[in-house]
């Protein structure tokens, strides 16, 4: 067994001066409390009590190049003498939104952020000023960040829920006023006669639907063929805007993201993780006439912290990495990662356990199920959880470290070897779950 005697002692410590001992709530979900880290390097954690992870956390998948990539960091330490904020714009601005609006689809314009939460909240607040609506349409199981507008039905009890036919919103957190509720539609994902109840019960009053094209926080679950661009062909009729948030999907199913795997351009995209391989930073990128709302409208965006140097510096020096050769890494994520997929697959059938491998090479999620794949919320919330969980732990006692829903993210870091180690580690922590 392994020791995380020093862990507990600090997160101990910790609490008495860090409301409850965390800085973001998602982390209290590990075990046995939430472990302090030493250092990162490539694909492998080291916390204080010297156990060593291979990472597939990856801070949630942001480190997409594996943690203190040389590039990167090289990067960020030369810009370090040249100051961090200014107040004012800067070169590395106007570079980075360039090569950004040649790369990503339909990014006629950027405004960059710093995190997701607030992007998502940008990005809500021009689809109204442009349509002059108020409500948005989200989904159930799709996570847009922690604030009173977005932290809706994205986890919800399926007790609260309601119908699947008609949802009803759900609160994520105590302290959230009522009337946040009035201006959400919550539908259930992958399902096009839903969506267009929502629109047809709510004339005119729908200013945008917001998705995660891939929905990722509620079970790495791929959209439906032709789901997407039915989506992207009701905002257009209905004049609501399509937003897909690509917080984590962005940079990391594909270079140009999940919109150009899947075939589809919506109005605005927010980014924000993979970016800058692990810097702070996020962005909302779209149509011009929309995001011209920040200066035509007036619509208010601000941040001391957008644009940053360093978070600019990251962001520059990681599209060199993944860029390279066309996208090189991608191939190598993409070969990887199906072998890691195919080899859980494969250990859950030797040791007679119902593994289910859901997802795309660079992010995907183990299930434990006999019924058919998650295609929503509702059938991912339907899993046995409680053996996920077990996972979890066995897996983190053979020294990997996944979140305790499953999920798997992977980094340019996980070589050949590290997979080979992995499915090693993963045979043994099946056999001890049965």
């Amino acid at each position: 067994m392994r020791s995380y005697a020093k862990s507990i002692a600090f997160y101990e410590r910790t609490r008495k001066h860090l409301a409850g001992g965390v800085s973001s709530n998602v982390r209290y979900a590990s075990t046995p409390v939430p472990l302090f880290f030493e250092r990162g390097e490539g694909a492998r954690l080291y916390d204080v009590d010297g156990n060593v992870h291979i990472d597939y956390v990856l801070g949630n998948g942001p480190a997409i190049l594996g943690h203190a990539p040389k590039p990167v960091i090289d990067a960020v330490q030369r810009s370090l003498a040249q100051g961090q904020v200014y107040a004012g714009q800067h070169r590395r601005e106007t570079e980075l939104a360039e090569r950004l609006c040649g790369l990503l689809p339909g990014a006629e314009v950027v405004r960059f952020a710093t995190s997701g939460t607030e992007a998502v909240l940008m990005a809500m607040r021009l689809a109204r000023a442009f349509t002059g609506r108020t409500r948005i349409v989200k989904f159930e199981g799709h996570y847009h960040g922690w604030s009173d507008q977005a932290y809706i039905s994205a986890r919800p009890p399926l007790n609260e829920a309601g119908p699947a036919e008609a949802p009803v919103p759900v609160a994520g957190s105590p302290g959230m006023p009522k009337s946040v509720l009035d201006d959400v539609v919550v539908a259930v994902w992958n399902d096009l006669d839903a969506l267009a109840a929502a629109f047809a019960h709510h004339p005119g009053e729908i200013a945008a639907v917001i998705m995660e094209p891939m929905m990722v926080n509620g079970g790495a679950i791929a959209p439906h063929e032709g789901y997407l661009s039915g989506v992207r062909d009701l905002c257009r009729a209905q004049g609501a805007l399509f937003i897909c948030d690509e917080v984590i999907t962005g940079f990391r199913v594909g270079l140009r993201g999940a919109q150009h795997r899947f075939g589809v351009t919506a109005d605005l995209a927010i980014y924000a993780k993979a970016v800058a391989a692990g810097f702070p930073m996020a962005m909302v990128a779209g149509r011009r006439d929309v995001m011209d709302t920040l200066l035509d409208k007036g619509v208010m965006h601000g941040g001391t912290y957008n644009g940053n140097v360093q978070s600019m510096a990251a962001a520059l020096a990681a599209l060199d990495e993944l860029e390279r050769d066309d996208g090189a890494v991608y191939r190598d994520l993409e070969q990887r990662g199906t072998r890691l997929m195919q080899g859980l697959a494969a250990l859950g059938a030797k040791h007679k356990l119902p593994v289910l491998v859901q997802g795309l090479p660079a992010i995907f999620q183990t299930f434990f199920t006999k019924a058919a794949a998650p295609e929503n919320y509702r059938d991912s919330a339907a899993c046995d959880r409680d053996m996920a969980l077990a996972f979890h732990v066995a897996l983190q006692e053979q020294g990997i470290r996944v979140n305790q829903r499953t999920t798997w993210f992977l980094s340019t870091a996980h070589d050949d070897a590290i997979i080979e180690e992995t499915l090693a580690a993963a045979d043994r922590a099946m056999a001890a779950l049965t």
